[in-house]
């Protein structure tokens, strides 16, 4: 959990690159108050730490740091749509609810028993079609049917291009280990060590 945490820390710290950088240029007063109001509503990802703190502790009796971690995520995914227009407390505001959203997208997957571990889905897919009707709340030049036209098409895309790779990758080579690297771990099998031996009796 140290790793990770530290791992969302270097990701939030990339973000503001990531959504800075699309500016593009900072070489007039204007574009560059533009930087600097891009930089601050990109800790909307604040707001979905706190959000998902909370969210969790109420579902779970106890704070839960992978909901906390996947709660930042969530809030620079979310505002990472439209980081330019709306108001820090705007943005603020969209984080804590893509820090809300994301603990009941994990909770409903994994009771659908859809395979994501990692949380993925629920960070970059459900909150991600929030940031995108977010942009509603602020962009003049939105409207909630581009935004849902754009989210269909990216579902569209990704699903039909996800299949069709996905599918040679299973034909060619096979999408999955057996059960015994498996219950070996993939890091024995792949890369001759444990990533994590002191779990495991090999370890002691």
């Amino acid at each position: 959990m140290p790793l990770a945490t530290l791992g969302m820390f270097i990701l939030w710290m990339g973000w503001f690159g990531f959504n800075g950088g699309s500016e593009l240029k900072i070489s007039d007063i204007g574009e560059a108050n533009a930087v600097a109001l891009v930089f601050v509503n990109t800790n909307a990802a604040a707001g979905g730490v706190i959000s998902a703190l909370f969210t969790a502790h109420l579902l779970f009796g106890k704070a839960d740091l992978t909901m906390t971690l996947n709660g930042a995520l969530a809030g620079l995914v979310a505002i990472t749509a439209e980081p330019l227009t709306p108001t820090p407390l705007l943005a603020t505001v969209i984080g804590a609810i893509a820090g809300i959203l994301v603990v009941f997208a994990v909770i409903s997957l994994d009771k659908l028993k859809i395979d994501d571990p990692v949380g993925a889905i629920s960070v970059h897919g459900v909150v991600g079609i929030w940031g995108l009707i977010a942009v509603c709340f602020s962009n003049d030049e939105a409207s909630l049917v581009a935004q849902l036209t754009g989210i269909a098409t990216i579902f569209a895309f990704v699903f039909i291009a996800s299949l069709i790779t996905w599918s040679i990758i299973k034909a060619v080579m096979g999408v999955r280990v057996s059960q015994e690297e498996e219950y070996a771990g993939v890091d024995f099998s792949e890369c001759g060590m444990e990533a994590y031996p002191e779990f495991t009796n090999s370890g002691k």
